[in-house]
């Protein structure tokens, strides 16, 4: 008798192998972590293009593998727009975390217009919003096992990130990826209204729900969980059918399902989804994202390369840059803002979006792309780990103004 997989097109070897390196990627950060704490989406990145076609060429991308990064990048902007509390990030940490934003996106686009007149890039327009954009769905897991999300500095920090990440979405939505900004931008309201729709149902619901659901947690039926992964589901294939981006669907459902459980911690219910986002589907997104990567582009091209170490010290230009002017008196350490300007110029998975769009409708070069998305990689690497360091340093200065204690409400 056949099997299952004899009867399907999934190229199941490519998958086994993407799963065992999800799971080897976990055992080296803990083997090296007493050492030396790297961020396990950079190992994932890195085991990623290891594995793909143009290094050792046993795992490849096919129809099944696509599949489960493109929920993996939604289930990881649920988990951005999980974690942004927006009772918790309201008043001044939002705000300047609104208005550091423009400061990058008028920087981003001057740089991309000097890089464009000088013929170094095609387009000041794609480059410029890929520089300009922050991944905070990278960084939640970093800064849930250092335990920065429940500090002041954690704080803006999320707010500063969610608009890094939700303000290129809108760009990606309403202008990058079409040519009728007013009919995206009319779906758009149509999509939020729908969303705002269900958060107040999940909310009017989870006063009276709750105590059912939560018995649903340590019994076969996980109704809660269910339910979450329907919500995720269901808003990004909405997105997808409305021609939207589907991050927005997986951002918009991890806010509804935070004011669906409101001032509620269901810590069992939290666990459950951490489990199957960053156990499964999360790490197939960085995963393919490596086997993606176009190493030949970069290694054959010295413009590429030299295009990838410029881009690395624009991303703090950019993100860091009006974290330092911003935050002098909500964080008057020097060392904590620059740790939060490194955390904020950390980028990748909207740089993948922004360039793979760009290069497809042919506003910029592959290279150019190869040099964004090497630069992104490097950040990654690079720019969480110095900003961890530098948060520990100003812990242990007396008088430092680090305040491991949660904020309060910011006016």
């Amino acid at each position: 008798m056949r099997s299952f997989l004899d009867m399907t097109t999934v190229d199941a070897p490519s998958v086994m192998v993407i799963v065992g390196i999800a799971a080897l990627a976990g055992i080296l950060v803990l083997a090296i972590s007493p050492k030396l704490a790297i961020p396990l989406v950079a190992v994932e990145l890195l085991l990623g293009i290891l594995i793909g076609p143009q290094v050792l060429d046993i795992a490849k991308i096919d129809s099944t593998t696509k599949f489960f990064s493109e929920i993996g990048l939604a289930v990881l902007f649920f988990f951005v727009g999980y974690e942004i509390d927006f009772e918790r990030v309201k008043g001044k940490p939002l705000k300047l975390g609104m208005i550091g934003w423009a400061l990058s996106l008028v920087l981003a686009y001057g740089l991309g217009g000097i890089l464009a007149a000088a013929g170094v890039v095609v387009s000041y327009l794609y480059t410029g919003s890929a520089m300009a954009t922050s991944a905070m769905g990278t960084l939640i897991p970093i800064l849930r096992d250092s335990g920065e999300l429940r500090t002041k500095f954690g704080t803006y920090l999320l707010a500063a990130g969610g608009m890094g990440e939700f303000g290129p979405i809108l760009l990606v939505t309403l202008i990058l990826s079409t040519t009728n900004p007013l009919h995206e931008a009319l779906i758009l309201v149509a999509f939020v209204a729908v969303a705002v729709i269900t958060g107040l149902a999940a909310v009017r619901s989870a006063f009276h729900g709750w105590p059912p659901l939560e018995r649903t947690l340590e019994t076969s039926s996980q109704l809660a969980v269910r339910l979450a992964v329907v919500l995720v589901f269901g808003l990004v294939a909405l997105a997808a059918e409305l021609g939207l981006d589907v991050l927005l669907g997986g951002f918009v459902a991890g806010m509804i399902t935070r004011l669906a459980l409101k001032d509620r911690e269901v810590g069992v219910l939290e666990s459950k989804l951490t489990a199957v986002g960053y156990g499964l589907l999360i790490p197939f997104f960085f995963i393919t994202s490596g086997m993606e990567f176009d190493l030949d582009a970069l290694t054959s091209s010295a413009t590429a390369v030299l295009e990838m170490l410029m881009f690395v010290p624009l991303f703090l230009v950019v993100r860091g840059l009006p974290q330092l002017l911003l935050y002098r008196k909500q964080i008057p350490a020097l060392r904590d803002r620059a740790a939060l300007a490194c955390f904020a110029s950390t980028q990748l998975p909207l740089v993948v979006a922004i360039t793979s769009i760009a290069v497809e409708q042919g506003h910029m070069r592959p290279d150019t792309s190869a040099g964004l998305v090497g630069a992104a990689i490097l950040s990654t690497l690079i720019f969480p780990l110095v900003a961890l360091k530098l948060r520990r340093d100003s812990e242990t200065r007396p008088g430092s103004g680090a305040d491991p204690e949660p904020l309060a409400q910011s006016a």
